[in-house]
């Protein structure tokens, strides 16, 4: 028998769970570090134009600043959350904040595109640091009965935070300067780390193993290969070089991955073996669906709103609220139906309710309608995501034991970016598809410079209409009525795809977990016996084990 035994937890703060007033400090202080990460994704996309005119940058370079930072994030999130578990998650967090923070700061100051650039890589690194800790701090600190609740509000935050923050910044950058969207992310990174401090407890595993480091290379390799070409191919041409070099890169990577962890098994950095449970492979197959359509529809409505109903930036993220405000609200409540109804149960009510949702968009959109014509698709997409996420979060963090925390967290924040990549490169390949073929035949009559430039994109035939004279109304109509025709068929593929997912979830989807003995180590409730080490109020003879 091994003589690697895992200790003993020592109580928090001398005296076991921590009470009711400490746990709501430790969930406000890692939802507020999770809202800064969140709103640095989406933030930047409102100010493309200032920075394209400030450093005289092309719009490569401008979607580079943007996206450089989500595959730095996406690309470090495993290694850094396995990290996290073993040399404490509060030093991560605040470590994380901390760089995050700086860089940040950085950024706002940057004088050139590719100071930029580096601070934006930094930020990402940063993002890695804090975005799985936030999640293990709630798994491995909240006691089983109110941990679902703890995970419903982070859930919320993780998936309305980007629509908020998109809000957020585009009010800055109208009030004052694009340079000002940063303040928001400094202040929410000054508030986290003020209350991490004095709130969140620490929490170590005792590792039995040499950290896998060949396994987190790989993985950065695999993950940053297949972000790069779903960012990428888009712009770039799925045939290009470039995108045919990265997806080779990354298949081989990830391929060489499972390999690896395989001939690897318990000293892995992610066992992927675990992937034969149905909380695992039903929970990370929810989530990348239900991000991929969220991060989809976001492509979808911002030309609806600018191209098509003509409203600025900062109204076009005012009509998302009420999406985001839904889903936090919805994913919030999550437990209540998951504790009574099961797990499945509430992720099929949410799917349904979301492919619902897109087909309503599908059905009754239309320019004369106008944003009464969306609302209700919106709402109910908004309610069944949060519905549906809340669970499936929960279903992955407790698949895995309670000392592999982070990894169960990076995992779930992993699935999350490769859903909104792939969302976001599906969904808008198939609106482009469907406009470019819808307006083909609206183009009788129209000057070819115009009619040619029409056909790029909607957004390019509203700045060429003014100058066809006579033709401009028919222009807009044209490209208006297009676009929504190209709206209609990628809503209908998401219907689609949400049928196929609900069907499976229902067939194949995770059970409700039966009850814990309690010397049990797997995550669990206040009787549980984890592996973990407990914050700094433990006895000093804890931190010598």
């Amino acid at each position: 028998m091994s003589t690697n035994q895992p200790p003993q937890a020592t109580p928090l703060d001398g005296g076991g769970t921590p009470d009711a007033r400490r746990l709501r400090a430790i969930l406000i202080a890692v939802s507020v570090a999770l809202m800064a990460v969140i709103a640095s994704v989406t933030g930047l996309n409102v100010a493309q134009t200032h920075m394209a005119v400030e450093f005289d940058a092309s719009q490569g370079t401008v979607l580079w600043i943007i996206n450089v930072y989500t595959l730095a994030l996406a690309a470090l999130l495993l290694p850094l959350g396995a990290l996290g578990d073993r040399i404490g998650r509060k030093p991560m967090l605040v470590a994380g904040l901390g760089v995050f923070g700086a860089a940040t700061v950085a950024a706002a100051l940057a004088p050139t595109a590719e100071v930029m650039l580096a601070a934006r890589v930094v930020s990402g690194i940063g993002a890695a640091m804090i975005m799985p800790v936030t999640l293990a701090v709630i798994t491995s600190t909240f006691p089983e009965e109110k941990r679902g609740k703890a995970i419903g509000v982070w859930t919320g935050v993780a998936g309305g935070g980007g629509i908020l923050g998109m809000f957020l910044a585009a009010l800055l950058v109208d009030a004052a300067d694009w340079r000002w969207l940063f303040a928001l992310p400094v202040a929410l990174v000054l508030a986290a780390l003020a209350m991490t401090l004095t709130s969140v407890p620490d929490s170590r595993e005792t590792p039995a193993h040499r950290f896998d480091t060949v396994g987190a290379l790989v993985s950065a390799v695999a993950v940053t290969g297949l972000i790069f070409v779903l960012q990428e191919g888009p712009e770039r041409g799925w045939t290009a070089p470039a995108t045919l070099t990265g997806l080779a890169a990354g298949l081989a990577a990830a391929l060489g991955f499972v390999a690896w962890e395989l001939r690897r098994r318990d000293a892995a950095l992610l066992d992927v073996r675990m992937f034969k449970e149905r909380g695992l492979s039903g929970g990370s197959l929810v989530l990348l669906v239900v991000f991929g359509v969220q991060a989809g529809i976001g492509v979808v409505l911002f030309p609806f709103f600018q191209a098509v109903l003509g409203w600025s930036g900062l109204l076009s993220t005012v009509a998302m609220m009420p999406m985001a405000v839904a889903m936090m609200l919805s994913s919030g409540l999550a437990p209540k139906p998951a504790a009574r109804f099961g797990a499945r149960a509430t992720m099929v009510a949410g799917i349904a309710l979301s492919g619902a949702g897109m087909a309503f968009m599908a059905l009754f959109v239309s320019v004369g309608g106008g944003y009464l014509s969306v609302l209700p698709g919106l709402l109910a997409m908004g309610a069944g995501m949060g519905l549906s996420m809340t669970p499936s979060t929960e279903a992955v963090t407790a698949a895995l034991p309670r000392e592999r925390q982070g990894v169960a967290s990076a995992l779930n924040d992993v699935t999350r970016e490769f859903g909104t990549a792939l969302g976001v490169a599906l969904l808008g390949a198939l609106v482009s598809a469907g406009y470019r073929d819808a307006i083909d035949d609206k183009l009788h009559g129209i000057p070819r410079p115009a009619a040619d430039t029409a056909r790029e994109g909607v957004a390019n035939a509203v700045e060429a209409a003014d100058g066809t004279g006579p033709h401009a109304q028919e222009l807009l109509h044209a490209a208006q009525q297009s676009f929504v025709d190209g709206w209609q068929q990628a809503m209908w593929a998401g219907a689609a795809v949400m049928a196929v997912l609900l069907v499976h979830i229902a067939l194949r989807g995770p059970g409700n977990p039966a009850p814990r003995d309690p010397g049990n180590t797997a995550l669990g409730g206040p009787g549980d016996t984890p592996s973990t080490v407990a914050d700094e109020t433990a006895p000093a003879e804890a931190a010598t084990r």
